[in-house]
């Protein structure tokens, strides 16, 4: 059974661009979005001198969004995850970071090794975020108790880490009731043949899709930027290699075609309705 939940975000300079410090009810976890050019303001926060994770996010000269995950422990000199972040990481031109740590200080090395592992492979899963860790962080060794507990807490990290803006560790394809009503929706153009659906997000194209290797005079200039983007996700046969995510069904059609289309008149369901006929049925 989906539950609802209760989050707190404290806008610590008064505006949703600055720092943001989130807690999730019945939750230990405590988790900070901090915009690089701030980190100094935040000297004298006792919880970002304990040890927890971070994620450093940015974008690469494609556009593409790009993460970095890491640890902190508690130095000898009593710094922990901001005085981690501060230090120079060479894998990354990021723009903010995310820290993750507890409220009860309870995070020795075992569990941030354990938690650093299984967020940097969520992240790899997911698909959405270049990750930027040279090497895959050890896993450690933890009870089968302490496991159990962690991967609570990664549950409730990912709620927040999302609600903050940051979808890293979520599929492309959602695991919810919501997604399930929709119908698989397909499309043909030219030598073109793809199939998708529709999400809470926008429009996912399925791998394997088909699309057309010329695009029309009037193309729109974001479609060939997006098709420029993708260009490694497109293989020598023309077919996707992963599912991608759209904005809009038009803006998957129009990638999928090379032109300027109308998702709601040319995906179809399998009984030949179009998205617009769909739509107008569910509204009687």
């Amino acid at each position: 059974m989906i539950r609802g939940k209760t989050l707190k975000l404290f806008l610590m300079d008064g505006d949703s661009t600055g720092r943001i410090k989130c807690t999730l009810a019945n939750w230990t976890g405590i988790v900070y979005k901090i915009p690089r050019i701030a980190l100094d303001k935040c000297k004298n926060i006792e919880y970002l001198k304990q040890s927890g994770i971070y994620f450093l996010f940015g974008t690469d000269e494609k556009y593409d969004q790009i993460v970095y995950v890491g640890q902190a422990r508690v130095r000898k000199n009593g710094k922990g995850l901001l005085y981690r972040v501060q230090e120079p990481h060479s894998s990354i031109d990021w723009t903010e970071a995310v820290m993750v740590t507890t409220t009860n200080n309870s995070f020795g090395p075992t569990e941030i090794s354990y938690l650093e592992n299984r967020f940097c492979n969520l992240a790899i899963d997911a698909g959405r975020y270049q990750v930027k860790n040279g090497n895959e962080p050890s896993l450690g060794n933890i009870t089968e108790e302490t496991e159990s507990e962690l991967e609570e807490f990664i549950d409730c990290a990912k709620i927040v880490i999302g609600t903050l803006g940051h979808k890293v560790f979520e599929p492309l394809m959602p695991q919810s009731s919501d997604i399930d009503d929709e119908p698989i929706l397909y499309m043909k153009y030219k030598n073109s043949c793809a199939s998708g659906k529709r999400t809470n997000e926008g429009f996912i194209i399925f791998k394997g899709s088909v699309i057309t290797s010329t695009t029309t005079k009037s193309c729109p200039e974001n479609i060939l930027k997006l098709r420029k983007k993708h260009i490694n996700k497109i293989n020598d046969k023309n077919e996707l290699i992963s599912d991608l995510l759209m904005t809009s069904p038009s803006t998957a059609a129009g990638f999928i075609g090379g032109a300027s289309l109308n998702g709601f008149t040319v995906w179809h369901d399998d009984q030949g309705k179009s998205l617009k006929q769909l739509e107008e049925q569910n509204q009687e």
